[in-house]
């Protein structure tokens, strides 16, 4: 099979999955080792195409950003105005500072089938434990969700640095246990993963500029444009799919897809 058409189907999976709490990147590296397709661009390659399903969340929620871009131009950081740039910082804080001091572990370590089955498993635990909890809901839309709120669903999100764990499924467990609906938390996951995105990206791309060739460049583009286009079809059903269906499902899947790569790989 060529590099080609296995960056066509990495990027099919990474437009399908990524607003699902069912991790992208750990399938992209389950797929990655069936496909033959693991090492240093292999890894990076993964990051790129992530960023292209993350630009169809760009364009959803483009007058959100516009207006808590406005709200920064104007210093407005009013409570009344719903949710602001302040609330967006705290809950990418906590995983940028985790990142940046990891990082290196992170590649080297938990880019592979292993982690992404334990991570699969313990994320899974995580949705039920969430789904079950009966916290009281203080904020059924984004706008109603408070800075603790927003920097506890931070502190979840640090899990999403292990392969398998999932942001969106890790963000909006933490948004429920913190008393969230699943709807608010859903949509906080979408609006913040695209800084968060952006920035590891750029810099994983530079941490990796040595490593990279001209046909690396060809495949991230194409992985990129499939992503990309991908993720524009499922956007907007998979964002109403992640509002309404509990995340026992998600949960239930993540440990069939566990059991099934851990029968495919890892016997």
């Amino acid at each position: 099979m060529s590099d080609v058409i296995k960056a066509i189907i990495l990027g099919i999976i990474e437009g399908l999955t990524e607003f699902l709490p069912v991790s992208s990147t750990g399938h992209l590296i389950l797929a990655g080792s069936l496909l033959s397709f693991e090492g240093d661009a292999a890894i990076t390659f993964k990051i790129v195409i992530q960023l292209g399903a993350v630009m169809a969340v760009l364009i959803l929620y483009w007058k959100r950003y516009m207006a808590i871009g406005s709200n920064l131009i104007r210093m407005d950081f009013s409570r009344s105005r719903g949710l602001n740039v302040i609330h967006m910082v705290l809950a990418m804080l906590p995983a940028l500072i985790v990142y940046l001091l990891l990082k290196d572990t992170i590649k080297s370590h938990l880019f592979g089938p292993t982690p992404v089955l334990i991570g699969l498993v313990a994320g899974a635990v995580l949705m039920i434990i969430a789904a079950r909890s009966r916290r009281t809901e203080t904020a059924d839309t984004m706008d109603r969700i408070n800075y603790k709120q927003a920097f506890g669903i931070g502190l979840f999100q640090c899990l999403a640095l292990w392969p398998g764990f999932s942001r969106s499924g890790s963000t909006i467990s933490g948004g429920l246990l913190l008393g969230t609906s699943q709807k608010a938390a859903a949509d906080f996951t979408f609006l913040i993963s695209v800084p968060v995105m952006f920035g590891a990206t750029l810099l994983d791309l530079y941490d990796s500029r040595d490593l990279l060739s001209s046909d690396d460049v060809v495949l991230m583009l194409i992985g990129f444009a499939t992503s990309f286009l991908v993720a524009m079809i499922a956007v907007v059903t998979f964002t109403k799919l992640i509002k309404r269906l509990r995340l026992e499902w998600f949960a239930l899947y993540r440990f069939v897809l566990a059991a099934l790569f851990y029968f495919i790989i890892m016997l």
